[in-house]
């Protein structure tokens, strides 16, 4: 089985998150998936064009969320152990975050130092 099953989202620096939130559904016609405050100062802000499960998570740079491509997997432990064993991978996570209410996932950069995050999702559907 492939370890990674779609690309989930991918991150576009913005300045402003309000204003990226504006033009992203008020110019572009995106529709707001995730508008949250995952803990204090680390807000979580994705649309999604109608049509398509690939969203756009709208972070300012210093974001202490990763500014990454987030890719779906089937199974995080497996995807982390592998990397793990990877040249030139680096992971930013020392185990597989799994944290109450959201998937389990982890923060990786690839041996080119692309940020990408791993989330754990259901084969059967979008997360």
């Amino acid at each position: 089985m492939a370890m990674t099953t779609r690309v989930l989202s991918v991150t576009v620096p913005v300045a402003d998150q309000d204003a990226a939130l504006a033009f992203y559904t008020g110019v572009l016609g995106c529709e707001v998936r995730h508008d949250v405050e995952v803990w204090p100062g680390a807000r979580v802000v994705e649309v999604v064009p109608p049509g398509s499960d690939v969203g756009i998570v709208l972070l300012p740079p210093d974001s202490p969320l990763p500014l990454a491509v987030r890719l779906g997997t089937t199974d995080a432990g497996a995807a982390h152990a592998r990397l793990a064993a990877t040249a030139g991978v680096v992971l930013h996570n020392d185990e597989v975050l799994r944290w109450e209410g959201v998937p389990p996932m982890f923060h990786f950069s690839d041996p080119d130092g692309n940020g990408l995050v791993f989330l754990e999702t259901d084969p059967a559907g979008p997360s």
